[in-house]
């Protein structure tokens, strides 16, 4: 994977999602600059040619493009402004924000770049760490269409990516796939549950229905990592319990009812509150099989 023109990338927050997609970026020829409120984190993209800053300012200084794959929304603002990192940014430099926020918040922070001269797109992701390794993530983005356009070379190396809006556009679709992802999950853990309390082979169960109209990447994904007991993190529990909580936050404040999301929110906060919080979102598993007194 190269290129012909490198473009000057600052990427803002290294975890999980993070490392992956700086490194594809490093792959790609472009000049990375890297940014972790924990550097150690950050530390082993030098290895494939990323600048390591011990500020967010200096990791933005000389970018086209800033890559935001911060924890949530307030900790979009504090870096941005109260660590004054969209003042050390270029006039014109881009602001991508990949991760997932309210739709208010990026709003917010598209009107506040725009009065100091910065373009803004609202750009979350979904895939999972398995996605932004192979460059295959769901991207939707919301802001202005040229915006859009100029993120293009970027949005090709992680994945595919579609414009759905003007600002905060992204996050909603965001949301409404988070609302999709949790209550599918809990529907396959609740049925294959189901029928393993019944007497059925569950790896079985799963294996008959694929192919038919209850199949999903779900099903075929987190049904077998709920086989497995695999639970390790991919996506953690109090991830998508975030993701919830902002999809209703969202939901009140546009006035839209959304009681199948309130009845696995509150399930999703169980789970964490009995100690699940840091398995894999498919660890919702856990707490059904407890609640049927199962292992």
């Amino acid at each position: 994977m190269t290129t012909t023109t490198p473009l000057r990338i600052a990427v803002l927050g290294i975890g999980m999602m993070g490392l992956p997609m700086a490194r594809r970026l490093c792959a790609a020829g472009h000049q990375v600059h890297a940014w972790n409120r924990t550097r150690a984190k950050a530390d082993p993209l030098a290895s494939v040619g990323a600048t390591v800053h011990d500020a967010p300012a200096d990791a933005v200084r000389s970018a086209d493009f800033v890559i935001s794959l911060l924890e949530n929304g307030p900790a979009v603002d504090q870096v941005l402004f109260a660590m004054g990192t969209a003042k050390a940014m270029r006039v014109g430099t881009l602001f991508i924000d990949m991760a997932s926020i309210q739709p208010r918040e990026a709003r917010d922070h598209a009107a506040r770049l725009d009065e100091m001269g910065l373009a803004h797109l609202d750009a979350p992701v979904s895939g999972g760490t398995v996605g932004a390794e192979n460059g295959t993530l769901a991207i939707m983005a919301g802001g202005r269409a040229q915006d859009f356009a100029r993120a293009q070379p970027l949005f090709a190396i992680f994945g595919r990516a579609t414009h759905v809006g003007p600002h905060g556009a992204g996050q909603l679709a965001k949301l409404a796939n988070q609302m999709i992802v949790g209550i599918t999950i809990g529907a396959v853990a609740e049925a294959l549950l189901f029928a393993a309390k019944g007497g059925a082979d569950m790896a079985k169960v799963r294996e008959a229905i694929g192919g038919g109209f209850a199949d999903s990447r779900i099903l075929q994904l987190h049904g077998q990592r709920m086989v497995d007991r695999d639970f390790a993190p991919r996506g953690r529990m109090t991830v998508q319990l975030k993701d919830l909580d902002n999809a209703l936050i969202t939901a009140r404040e546009i006035g839209f009812d959304a009681p199948i999301t309130t009845l696995f929110e509150a399930l999703y906060k169980d789970g964490i509150e009995h100690g699940l919080g840091q398995l894999d979102h498919s660890g919702l598993f856990v707490e059904l099989a407890s609640r049927n007194a199962m292992q």
